[in-house]
C-alpha cells in the first residue's frame, strides 16, 4: 500500500484496497467478495496520513489527510499466519447451469450474481 501511494497520483489516493494477483479487480462484485472474505480488519488495514486530493472536501486540511489501505491478499507462514489458506471454490458449469435455471423461479434477477 505504501509502495502504491508512492508511486505518482496514487498519492492522492484516499482507499487503497489490494488484491492478489489472480483477482479479477474488473469484476467488482467479484474483487470486493474476495477481498472482503480475505481480511482480519485489525490486522490488514492501515491507516496513515498524506496529501489528498486538492478537490476532497472531506480531508481534515487543505490538501492533507487519512489515508486507508486495506491488504486483503492470501496471507503467508513467513507474515506469520499459521492458518492455511482455502482455495476458491469453484462451480463446474453443470452446477452453474442449475442455478442459473432456478433464478425465475427463485424471483432473484441471475444478473445480479
Amino acid at each position: 500500500m505504501n509502495a502504491m501511494w508512492g508511486a505518482g497520483l496514487m498519492s492522492l489516493a484516499k482507499v487503497i484496497v489490494v488484491v492478489d494477483k489472480d483477482v479479477n479487480v474488473r469484476n467488482p462484485q467479484e474483487a470486493w467478495w474476495i477481498a472482503l472474505n480475505n481480511i482480519d480488519p485489525e490486522r490488514d488495514t492501515r491507516f496513515s496520513m498524506g496529501p489528498i486530493d486538492v478537490l476532497d472536501h472531506s480531508s481534515r486540511a487543505f490538501t492533507y489527510g487519512s489515508k486507508m489501505g486495506i491488504d486483503a491478499t492470501r496471507k503467508w507462514k513467513e507474515e506469520g499466519f499459521t492458518r492455511d489458506w482455502p482455495r476458491l471454490i469453484i462451480m463446474d458449469d453443470a452446477t452453474k447451469a442449475r442455478v442459473d435455471a432456478m433464478w425465475p423461479r427463485l424471483g432473484i434477477d441471475g444478473g445480479l450474481r
